[in-house]
């Protein structure tokens, strides 16, 4: 059975189970439920999880050794020659293997050796996904018989389906915090091999940025220059813009919905305003391509200024208006967070609405608003389709807006265009920019940290 097909039909037990868990507690104290310790829906979700969890443990574990051991079995059943080449073309060799059984490899003339082994392997992934569907059901009708037999009047079961539930939320956890840091290792060890071959301070603080690099030792090629100032100068251009924009507009568009506008107003514009953030940014772009930086080049040249095509300031001024929503939506909610009695306590000493605004409201709101200005600059400093459509690919070292730059997203994602060696300078110093950008974004998160502990302590 297909995973999906099973995961199905694990469901449907599992409600099954539910209800006979449910129907079980009515039965032991023969309708007198006043009698039973927990409400008889707890004694359903302690049936229900008894026939879930085990079930899912084992698909998980099941799929997670599945691919090594199909692997192991077709490299066995190969014939010796094939079996003592080198582990690169071994590797080569079984994607055919797995590529012709999946019926993506199409060939005139098929290999006997290679058919056969695929007629193999999809033999050994039908009995491993059989013995599989075979274990789960058995083992979750076992759990539900079991569920079924414990309970009893004075079966604890709505503690045990709480401590169930809180082991399955601290599991998710986990889950997202190993996540994390196995990305973060990932980008590290990747990063680690590209300093290895390029200096990091020359990374660091090198003005030319020429990934180019010769593929092959007999291959004519550029040696690369991989100095990241111009990239790092590009972005923090691009987003100090993007933040001029929508800092201003989004804070006293937040501080008008808040304290100025009308309840019909207010349910009309914010909604309104939110739509921004719904835009995909690739439309974004056009409008900045087709629209912003020709407008910004005509009107340039009018004044007699040399703007390029692709510039700076059309980049930043469409992802400034492209995350006034991150700015405005959470600073509303903040702003509106505010207790009502700073407000009726401002007013009673005499201060005007203009004055509570601003030495009470925003004082008092300030770390929710560092938060929300954080969280524009996160994604103002991760856009890639609005740079590539208006600021262009050049990695200029340049202060002036009127010039085409690139960022260091943009730069991520042609790096990583293309066939590449992935052990080549320049397929790795994707990573080596993932890892600075990281880096960056840490310190933005530490400063607002501390700026946010700072007035919480003043304020609270």
């Amino acid at each position: 059975m297909q995973t999906p097909y099973l995961l199905f039909t694990l469901l449907i037990i599992s409600i099954l189970a539910y209800f006979i868990g449910k129907m079980r507690s009515a039965t032991v104290v023969e309708g007198a439920l006043r009698e039973l310790h927990s409400l008889p829906a707890y004694y359903g979700y302690y049936t229900a999880l008894w026939g879930l969890i085990p079930g899912l443990f084992i698909i998980l574990t099941w799929l997670s050794f599945e691919p090594a051991w199909l692997s192991y079995q077709t490299v066995a059943a190969l014939p010796e020659e094939i079996q003592s080449l080198p582990s690169s073309k071994l590797n080569l060799q079984l994607n055919k293997i797995k590529n012709f059984a999946a019926g993506m490899q199409v060939a005139i003339q098929v290999d006997p050796i290679i058919a056969e082994a695929a007629e193999r392997y999809n033999q050994l992934r039908k009995i491993s996904r059989t013995t599989l569907t075979l274990v789960v059901l058995i083992c979750s009708l076992a759990g539900i018989w079991l569920a079924h037999k414990k309970i009893s009047k004075d079966y604890r079961a709505r503690n045990v389906v709480e401590k169930i539930m809180i082991g399955l939320m601290i599991i998710a956890s986990m889950i997202a915090i190993f996540t994390t840091i196995g990305i973060v290792a990932s980008v590290v060890f990747e990063s680690v091999l590209f300093f290895k071959q390029v200096p990091f301070f020359d990374f660091l603080f090198g003005l030319e940025w020429s990934p180019q690099t010769a593929l092959r030792a007999d291959q004519i090629g550029s040696s690369g220059a991989f100095g990241a100032v111009p990239l790092f100068a590009g972005t923090l251009l691009i987003s100090s813009i993007a933040l001029i924009v929508a800092v201003p507009i989004g804070l006293m568009s937040a501080i008008y919905l808040s304290e100025f506008a009308g309840s019909k107003l207010r349910a009309t514009a914010k909604p309104t305003l939110e739509i921004l953030a719904g835009i995909p940014t690739v439309v974004y772009g056009f409008f900045a391509a087709l629209t912003v930086a020709p407008f910004i080049r005509e009107t340039g040249e009018s004044w007699g200024w040399v703007v390029s095509s692709e510039s700076a300031l059309a980049a930043g001024l469409v992802m400034g208006i492209m995350i006034i929503p991150f700015v405005s939506s959470l600073s509303d909610d903040v702003i509106n967070a505010v207790p009502q009695s700073l407000r009726d306590a401002a007013y009673a000493l005499g201060a005007t609405q203009a004055e509570t605004i601003k030495q009470v409201i925003l004082p008092a709101a300030l770390p929710g608003i560092v938060g929300s200005i954080l969280l524009a600059a996160s994604r103002a400093i991760g856009e890639t389709m609005i740079v590539v459509m208006a600021a262009g690919l050049a990695a200029n070292l340049t202060a002036n807006p009127l010039e085409a730059v690139t960022t260091v997203t943009v730069q991520i994602v042609t790096l990583l265009v293309g066939d590449q060696e992935f052990d080549s300078p320049k397929t790795l110093a994707a990573f080596a920019l993932g890892l600075m950008l990281f880096v960056v974004t840490l310190a933005l998160n530490v400063i607002a940290l501390h700026i946010v502990r700072k007035y919480r302590e003043q304020y609270e």
